[in-house]
């Protein structure tokens, strides 16, 4: 049995859920006009394939049965004008229904990705990549399928149905009601197909979202995979989830199997039982021979909507099970927000960072600080040290407000950071992160992120001070040198650098950085790195979360955490003195040099 996990989705209960089509209308309400024409052009194209089985049946009794060839002509014209104003009306009625969608489906994939990127990071720690992907992807899809496909099939298909039952009573009510004979068995035979597809549909999607969760997590972390020598233990996995999905497919296959043969042989019957009693109707005199064709052609109409509302059917439940997802998504609430009336910062800022008994927890019930206290004056270096769990990382998070604190308060130049915009309050708190996310770009758009407001002479003197321009004008096209997804094609150490450059590009008063990154790095690198560092502190508040305490030989003042607590404040010098935590943490790292 495989240890390899997954959060499934919750399957949709409803196979129609008026309230998620109400909301659904919401993003197609701006299109109103267009849809107005299309469902003009459905009644008239609807219309107009009623018209070629009756003609037919004129035909035989009139001109036919006359033998008078010059009568066919009329019958004839009117033939093809109803075949073209079906086909016009179809095609029209199509091409808005597809462009429409296509709007709408924009629309709902804009909207969801705006609200995703406004959600705090603890929706992402509960939310893998993956399934958000299968959100904007599959789901909204799946959500287009049923707005250019099902929809029209469902209103097309019905009003043609409703249509021609009516031109079959109207005509004539005892061939009608002989070819209804089996309707009930149709019915039966429907309701028996929703059911099965409905379970099948089910599991299908539950078996995707597997498949796209696993294929995230393998593809992200390939280099582990191919370190450990463990491809072929990935590929027995995704074998087994894809054929879990295949058998949850052939699930929905088979009941389609059924359906569709069962409905035509149920058409077959009707016909059979049409031309029997039929016949002896028209042998009775109470209808014609052309009636009789008639009759046979609608009832074979009759039976291809049926046929093509089921496939709908099958669009709709994936519909509403792809629009509750995404209205969950759009209906989770960030978890940090803003104050409906915002304080200002004063300007300009200075950089005085302050923490008041600051209690937090990722889980409320399992606290990482516990009344962490202390005040940085705008300007000082400050590090922050400690063992792994102390929640020295956690101080990065709550500082640029990715995350919002049970207890206490976080002040930045004596203003709750809490009753700051977070957009304002990021313009003035940067954050170099340990592992330095690059994206698919230039070397200049990485480091100004596409902000024009910062000029190419910015990004290089951003560079130089970075100490990241010698290795750019190495690159064939220096500043201009493409960077691959996630900065595949720099090392660690380079996109180390970048970070630094766009940290500086956009200057920002408080600057948090973590250091682990140069962990992976080699020695010139690390010393480019260092320098590096040391620039950026300068004039401004910065915090280094210090994994190795040879990172922070030029900071003002080094703040102690363990076990959530802060237990020991000072230099470096004061806080080796007092022989504590710190000189304890110290000797285990550089245990000659304190020997000596």
């Amino acid at each position: 049995m495989s240890d390899t996990h997954f959060e499934d989705d919750e399957i949709l209960g409803k196979a129609y859920d008026g309230h998620l089509m109400r909301r659904l209308l919401v993003f197609v309400k701006p299109y109103w006009r267009q849809l107005s024409v299309a469902m003009i052009l459905l009644v008239f194209g609807a219309l107009a394939e009623v018209a070629p089985p009756y003609l037919i049946s004129v035909a035989i009794d009139g001109p036919i049965a006359d033998g008078n060839v010059a009568g066919m002509w009329p019958i004839f014209g009117m033939y093809l004008l109803a075949l073209f104003i079906a086909f016009g009306c179809r095609y029209g009625q199509t091409y808005i229904m597809q462009t429409v969608g296509q709007q709408v489906m924009v629309d709902i994939r804009v909207r969801l990705f705006s609200h995703i990127q406004r959600m705090s990071l603890a929706f992402f720690d509960k939310n893998p990549v993956g399934r958000l992907i299968t959100r904007l992807t599959n789901d909204v899809t799946a959500l287009n399928d049923f707005l250019t496909l099902g929809l029209v099939a469902l209103l097309g298909d019905g009003s043609r149905m409703i249509f021609i039952i009516i031109a079959m009573l109207l005509i004539n009510w005892r061939l009608a009601l002989i070819s209804f004979i089996v309707l009930p068995f149709v019915v039966l035979a429907t309701i028996f197909f929703q059911r099965a597809v409905r379970a099948a549909f089910r599991l299908v999607r539950q078996r995707l979202a597997r498949i796209n969760a696993f294929l995230n997590e393998q593809i992200t972390g390939i280099q582990v995979t191919q370190l450990f020598n463990r491809e072929e233990q990935s590929r027995f996995r995704f074998d087994e989830l894809s054929s879990e999905y295949q058998s949850a497919q052939f699930r929905s296959l088979i009941a389609f199997a059924i359906f569709f043969p069962a409905i035509g042989f149920l058409s077959i019957i009707a016909i059979a039982l049409l031309l029997n009693l039929g016949g002896q109707v028209v042998l009775g005199g109470i209808a014609t021979i052309g009636l009789l064709v008639a009759f046979i052609q609608y009832t074979d109409l009759v039976f291809q909507p049926i046929r093509q509302l089921a496939d709908s059917y099958n669009l709709l439940q994936s519909a509403m099970a792809s629009a509750e997802r995404i209205f969950r998504v759009l209906d989770t609430e960030a978890t940090v927000n803003d104050q409906s009336e915002p304080r200002a910062l004063s300007q300009p800022v200075r950089g005085d960072i302050e923490f008041k008994n600051v209690v937090f927890g990722y889980y409320p019930d399992e606290p990482v600080l516990r009344g962490v206290s202390f005040f940085i004056p705008a300007g000082q270096a400050v590090a922050v040290v400690g063992a792994t769990g102390a929640g020295k990382t956690s101080l990065i998070g709550l500082l640029a407000r990715f995350y919002d604190i049970q207890e206490g308060s976080i002040t930045l130049d004596g203003v709750d950071i809490r009753d700051v915009r977070q957009a304002e309050l990021r313009r003035h708190v940067s954050a170099v992160p340990q592992d330095p996310v690059c994206f698919s770009g230039t070397i200049a758009s990485n480091i100004r992120l596409h902000d024009e407001s910062i000029s190419d002479e910015q990004v290089r003197h951003a560079a130089e001070i970075a100490n990241a321009a010698p290795f750019i004008k190495r690159l064939p096209d220096g500043y201009d040198a493409e960077v691959r997804e996630r900065g595949a094609n720099l090392s660690v150490g380079q996109r180390q650098l970048l970070a630094f450059a766009r940290s500086i590009a956009f200057n920002p008063e408080v600057l948090l950085i973590l250091d682990e990154a140069t962990s992976s790095v080699d020695t010139e690198t690390e010393a480019l790195i260092q320098t590096a560092l040391e620039r950026l502190l300068h004039g401004r508040t910065s915090i280094v979360i210090a994994h190795r305490l040879s990172t922070i030989r030029h900071v003002d003042r080094i703040i102690v955490l363990h076990k959530g607590e802060l237990v020991e404040d000072g230099t470096h010098a004061e806080l080796l003195a007092k022989r504590g935590y710190y000189y304890r943490l110290y000797a285990l790292q550089f245990a000659e040099q304190v020997g000596a």
